[in-house]
């Protein structure tokens, strides 16, 4: 058995830069991983999805030039081409991680299989085909987490594609059947729409985004419905039946049935935890899976530790990623930093895109604070109406007495880097009387938020 001071499992956006931080400060450390460097962001999710989104966007903007006195009477969309530039930025990105690791000094990159078979105990089923035992003091758990794959009956005679298959899929689908209306089912039900599918989305609930203000969910609906796509809500799968190749039968509970060329089941994900066998190692996991951890993101085992997507919470890079800030801090800076309280804030990258930060509507009612909802229309907003960029809407909640910004949804063209704007502001402490007065240049969209707020007067 090897002794090392510290182990991560998973080279994701938090086990990365962690276990560089832990070799720079004198730590002998191994960061294993199974497959690539750079976890679900760099090879499944972020840098792959938001390349092909780019693509499909410049897809629209050639659709729409005669709005804008260009008149492209025809184009083809060449998804060779399209997959072959995916692969390159996610290859540019792996490569210049995986170089990263490979040069800090006293860390050890190992590709293989981790599983727990004791005490901080780790086996590790190497590449080559040998297996090596690993044990540390510290042990860091990044393995992320996978697409959900629903009990659904007929499935396992269905050929059907995931969040991470459909990035490499062949052909454009004829008619893209999407189980599921997360954030990723949206973002690609657009990406594929726009390169020429057919896209019907499916969800059980009565409608999609929950977690969002209702408002803001219908304004995105009413976007992807003018692009062409079909939304239908409070329909559950009952059954799927393959009948020839491309041709897969769809049955819903509403009764109807749809007719897909192909299937992306996009309900969710869960995390890679069962393959460690944490309770080899006396971890305790949810009824989920999801590895439980403190505030300070410890494990019940004094030692380990669990960063990112394996652990419950929100799943995004940018979570990870701070994660990774807490236990660099409190570990080699010996602070006391912590996950309560910090600001939930995301992107959805439709076009245009959903920035959200802090509180909704909907929360702020649950909590009975004293709130004031003001609001503004992208078709008011002069850098919008300028670049032709009108859908969507401004929204801010703030507090009734005190004027602090207690959340903000931003549905619009460059929506996550005003909704930044307003993070930056809720950091600070800058009310939503003094952005109303501010001074912003012109004509930029974060310049709006002078309109948003100067409803404040008649609030």
């Amino acid at each position: 058995m090897r002794k090392l001071d510290a182990i991560v499992i998973g080279s994701g956006q938090g086990g990365t830069p962690l276990a560089k931080a832990l070799a720079q400060s004198g730590l002998n450390t191994v960061i294993i991983e199974k497959r690539w460097v750079g976890g679900t962001c760099v090879n499944d999710g972020c840098t792959p999805t938001k390349t092909m989104i780019a693509d499909a966007r410049a897809a629209y903007v050639v659709k729409h030039s005669y709005d804008h006195g260009v008149d492209v009477r025809s184009f083809t969309i060449d998804l060779p081409t399209i997959i072959a530039r995916k692969n390159k930025v996610v290859a540019s990105s792996r490569n210049n991680t995986e170089k990263g690791l490979q040069q800090t000094k006293g860390l050890e990159l190992l590709y293989g299989t981790a599983v727990f078979t004791g005490q901080k105990i780790i086996s590790v089923m190497k590449d080559d085909g040998t297996t090596e035992t690993l044990t540390a003091d510290k042990i860091f758990i990044n393995t992320g987490a996978k697409p959900l794959i629903p009990a659904i009956p007929g499935l396992a005679h269905v050929s059907y594609y995931d969040s991470t298959s459909l990035l490499d899929v062949d052909k454009i689908p004829t008619h893209l059947v999407i189980v599921g209306a997360s954030y990723i089912a949206l973002e690609m039900g657009q990406l594929f729409r726009r390169l020429g599918s057919t896209v019907s989305i499916l969800e059980k609930s009565h409608r999609i985004l929950p977690k969002e203000d209702e408002d803001i969910a219908h304004a995105v609906q009413d976007m992807l419905v003018s692009e062409g796509i079909t939304i239908h809500t409070g329909a559950a799968v009952t059954e799927l039946n393959q009948l020839v190749p491309e041709k897969i039968q769809v049955t819903l509970s509403t009764n109807d049935i749809l007719e897909a060329s192909h299937i992306l089941l996009a309900s969710g994900r869960v995390p890679q935890s069962a393959a460690l066998h944490p309770a080899a190692t006396g971890l305790q996991v949810d009824d989920k899976g999801y590895i439980l951890v403190n505030e300070y993101l410890e494990t019940n085992v004094p030692g380990i530790y669990a960063l990112g997507d394996v652990k419950p919470g929100p799943a995004f890079t940018h979570v990870s990623y701070n994660d990774y800030i807490i236990l660099r801090n409190n570990l080699l800076k010996h602070t006391r930093q912590s996950t309560q309280d910090r600001p939930l804030l995301y992107c959805m990258f439709t076009d245009p895109e959903l920035g959200r930060v802090g509180l909704t509507e909907q929360e702020a009612q649950q909590r009975q604070l004293p709130f004031t909802v003001v609001s503004l229309p992208m078709s008011k907003v002069a850098r919008g109406i300028e670049t032709g960029e009108t859908r969507g809407l401004m929204k801010a909640i703030v507090h009734r007495e005190t004027m602090e910004i207690l959340g903000a949804s931003i549905l619009g063209a460059s929506g996550g880097e005003v909704m930044t704007v307003l993070q930056m502001a809720m950091a600070g402490r800058i009310r939503a009387d003094q952005l109303r007065d501010m001074m912003f240049a012109h004509p930029l969209f974060s310049e709006s938020l002078n309109n948003l707020f100067m409803q404040l007067k008649q609030a």
